[in-house]
């Protein structure tokens, strides 16, 4: 498989965006250009990435225009959320890229946010030409990781699913959504549904900690197969992709059995997880839990409950490398 940036979707050049967005790296700067924006009143909406830009992404900027004035994506590659055995280091990146897509967005893009380290308080290594000596992306949970001790914990909706095998994950997550969220200081941000329970999770910590923002979550996009889309899926082989299409496929066929009556959350689970099993993926979690507090659901609302308003929601909700998966579905 040809590993080129957002392999998912082709480029659009049909239309060219004339706004450039300016690029701002220091924090103070960034800080000083939203009061600037917010004193002559106008909104902002703030869309948080970690880079490698895709037609998902767009489709969350897409969204914050209907909501504010002016748009800010951040770029940032997050240490704080990955431990010493993850894919900091492998992550994707293409800065010159992600601008490039960004300035096709309809409407363009004000500010991207680009800082080097949110987690350097001054006590980096400098080298004997007095620059700051770069070695690499490190994680925060290590010793070298910069002295960083404070934390934002979700302490139960945190807990299991994601939070079970990644266990620094979501507070890396908090913590860093909420340095953005000081420096930014957005009217909106927006989310990706794709990653479910990391979405609840922020929503209930700006619930809790009193932040002025709204928080809006933005449905999954997909591939023309099937495949949601992310960043990620430029390190699947051919092979691997192909065993991927059985994540959408299984959520497809258990909705389908819920519709026709299947209530038991075990057996649609376990339906799931043979498709997955069979396709040669590897699952790291199935489950059913209510939307908003994430609680463990034994059985699904009737097969009533699908027509419109539809209540009940099959997602994928983390996509890894090697084909991994971790899938939810929801019900109200």
């Amino acid at each position: 498989m040809e590993k080129t940036h957002n392999s998912q979707i082709p480029m659009k050049s049909s239309h060219k965006n004339e706004k450039e967005p300016e690029i701002i790296t220091n924090k103070n700067q960034m800080r000083k250009w939203s009061r600037a924006m917010r004193s002559q009143g106008k909104t902002i909406g703030l869309v948080p990435t970690m880079g490698y830009l895709h037609e998902g992404h767009i489709s969350l900027i897409k969204e914050a225009h209907k909501l504010t004035n002016l748009i800010v994506v951040s770029i940032y590659l997050n240490p704080g959320q990955f431990s010493p055995t993850e894919d900091l280091s492998t992550y994707p990146s293409d800065f010159d890229g992600d601008i490039q897509r960004l300035m096709d967005v309809p409407g363009g893009v004000d500010v991207v946010f680009h800082p080097y380290n949110l987690y350097d308080y001054g006590n980096s290594s400098v080298g004997g030409d007095g620059e700051v000596e770069k070695k690499g992306a490190v994680s925060c949970v290590e010793e070298r990781g910069l002295g960083h001790e404070t934390w934002v914990r979700v302490e139960r909706l945190e807990k299991g699913m994601c939070g079970k095998s990644r266990p620094v994950f979501f507070r890396g997550v908090a913590t860093v959504v909420t340095k953005l969220f000081n420096i930014v200081e957005p009217d909106v941000a927006v989310f990706g549904k794709k990653d479910y329970q990391q979405w609840r999770i922020i929503q209930r910590m700006v619930r809790d900690l009193d932040f002025s923002i709204e928080v809006i979550g933005s449905d999954i996009v997909r591939e023309n197969d099937g495949l949601a889309m992310s960043s990620r899926n430029v390190h699947l082989s051919t092979e691997e992709r192909k065993k991927a299409l059985s994540i959408n496929r299984s959520l497809s066929r258990a909705k389908f059995a819920a519709e026709k009556g299947q209530v038991n959350s075990g057996e649609l689970r376990n339906m799931i997880i043979q498709e997955i099993n069979e396709a040669g993926g590897r699952i790291d979690y199935a489950e059913c839990r209510q939307k908003r507090a994430l609680s463990a659901k034994l059985k699904v609302p009737k097969p009533k409950c699908f027509s419109p308003p539809k209540r009940g929601t099959f997602e994928e909700v983390r996509f890894f490398n090697k084909a991994q998966s971790a899938l939810f579905f929801f019900f109200r």
